[in-house]
């Protein structure tokens, strides 16, 4: 028989790490923009977007369990750590160093979402699952084109 419930706390789990990405890219594109580092701006702003986007898609499956989406990040969780260090990471005021940062937050998204799915996919519907799928597929091409970029960039 076919889970047609979700665990409305794995679901806001998920919506505070993008919520994270979306705080961390909102610090990134100040400092792309500070540093004059184009198109570093318009490529985070898009990771921005596809993080509310992830946002909406999940929010729905918060309503169907009569809970409310979390509008939080996570304060204890790795990628905030990450993105609220990107400043200090930064000390060489280069394209690298924050490509690099950028790299380390889409990594600790990713490992979410992998540990998500691998522990909780008893208590997530097919359809959620299916939407983790999907969202972590298109992660995984923006953290591609974070590599490329930062393999490319010199110091």
């Amino acid at each position: 028989m076919e889970n047609n419930l979700n665990n409305p706390d794995i679901i806001n789990d998920l919506i505070k790490i993008n919520n994270d990405r979306i705080e961390g890219y909102k610090t990134a594109l100040d400092l792309a923009h500070g540093l004059g580092l184009d198109p570093l701006p318009h490529m985070f702003a898009n990771y921005i977007m596809q993080s509310e986007r992830f946002i909406e898609e999940l929010t729905p499956y918060v309503f169907l369990e009569g809970e409310q989406p979390t509008e939080e990040t996570m304060l204890s969780g790795k990628l905030f750590r990450m993105w609220m260090s990107v400043k200090g990471a930064i000390v060489g005021n280069d394209r690298k160093s924050l490509l690099e940062s950028c790299e380390k937050g889409e990594d600790a998204f990713k490992e979410t979402y992998k540990e998500t799915l691998d522990e909780h996919v008893n208590e997530l519907s097919t359809v959620v699952c299916n939407i983790l799928l999907d969202q972590l597929s298109r992660q995984s091409e923006s953290h591609e084109e974070i590599k490329i970029l930062r393999d490319n960039a010199s110091k």
